[in-house]
């Protein structure tokens, strides 16, 4: 049987990180990434340079721009400031996009459902995920059944990462040997710069705090990965 499995690929770090984890373990697998105007649109491009570099034969990109009108958000509008790491702590964020995992899940399981796909990946997590409750475990729960129910369809939403913080995600990009990929071509950052980005923003720092924590402790956070993926080698 082939396994087919649908990922939402930003061409962000944790978004690769799930394809390249994915890849060993399905047949077939497709992207899908969404142009809702945001700021840092030049993910866009760079998702799709990715795909083509690790061999995905499908990626489409879907234009939801509605999102874009509905939701305010220093993503979706250029008049609000992307605040710094430090500002964006103790509340949510106004990088928080309103809706935004729900439409992209339930759009990318509309597609999983006509592919005939038994998986959707994404790299949602709730451990370090500057507190945007819709990278919440419990939400991901919720809507996985609300889609099964209202498709009547068997689709399982993976969330590889969803009990790792960003030490153990860049570990599993050295433990698929792509740590140079990850670290180098990929774009997590808000104000849309490649690689360590623009050093401010939340994604920035966040990203960068876990990989000086991995490069200090390699070993250690290889083996605390490894027992939470319970990955073999």
């Amino acid at each position: 049987m082939n396994k087919k499995a649908v990922i939402v690929f930003s061409g962000g770090q944790d978004s690769t990180t799930c394809l390249i984890h994915a890849l060993p373990n399905y047949d077939e697998v497709h992207c899908i990434t969404f142009d809702y105007g945001q700021r840092h649109r030049a993910e866009i491009e760079v998702a799709q340079q990715l795909s083509a570099r690790l061999g995905i034969k499908v990626h489409k990109v879907l234009d939801t721009s509605l999102l874009n009108e509905l939701a305010i958000s220093s993503l979706t509008r250029d008049n609000i400031p992307v605040p710094t790491a430090a500002s964006s702590r103790d509340s949510v964020p106004n990088t928080f996009v309103p809706g935004r995992n729900i439409l992209f899940l339930t759009l990318a399981s509309i597609y999983a459902y006509q592919v005939g796909a038994e998986a959707l990946i994404t790299g949602i997590c709730e451990t370090e995920c500057s507190g945007y409750p819709d990278c919440r475990d419990d939400f991901v729960t919720a809507l996985n059944n609300s889609i099964e129910l209202g498709m009547d369809y068997k689709l399982r939403i993976e969330t590889p990462l969803m009990w790792l913080n960003k030490a153990e995600t860049w570990a599993l990009a050295d433990y698929h040997n792509q740590l140079d990929l990850i670290r180098y071509d990929t774009l997590s950052c808000y104000n849309g710069i490649k690689g360590s980005g623009c050093t401010r923003c939340d994604a920035c720092s966040l990203r960068a705090k876990g990989l000086t924590e991995f490069m200090r402790n390699k070993a250690e956070t290889m083996n605390h990965l490894k027992e939470k993926l319970n990955l073999s080698r």
